[in-house]
């Protein structure tokens, strides 16, 4: 499998989220980019000071094999959205634990992020998963 890097955390529909400094950083993993394929349009359909709620569509993705909603994998307020989505989605692709980040939030709950899984847990729920 791609590589996991065991410093975020993970959710089930494929995205991390990495704790910095007032907040969390969120993208999808490389296990999701390889789904997809080459990613066409990222759509973020929050603006900083919106909130967020974990499990809910914060926007879309689509790739040259579907479209998915991105999910907010903890509760919280954009602070940040990655603008340089809009004119190069390919930056998913090619950098997804880095330059494709989709969006920073300042957590409701800053302990919410450690209840998402982990490195292990997210490479386990993949093998599961893979049929």
């Amino acid at each position: 499998m791609s590589d996991t890097p065991p410093d975020l955390r993970y959710t089930k529909n494929h995205e991390w989220a990495r704790s910095a400094p007032g907040e969390v950083v969120v993208g999808i993993t490389a296990f999701a980019v390889e789904q997809l394929g080459d990613v066409t349009l990222v759509n973020i359909d929050v603006r900083a000071g919106d909130t967020v709620t974990a499990g809910k569509p914060f926007g879309t993705i689509e790739s040259v094999k579907t479209l998915s909603d991105l999910y907010a994998p903890i509760d919280g307020k954009v602070v940040r959205v990655n603008g340089e989505l809009a004119n190069k989605p390919e930056l998913v692709n090619e950098d997804c634990y880095g330059k494709g980040w989709m969006i920073a939030l300042a957590p409701s709950d800053p302990a919410a992020v450690g209840g998402l899984l982990d490195a292990a847990g997210y490479t386990e729920h993949v093998r599961q998963s893979d049929h």
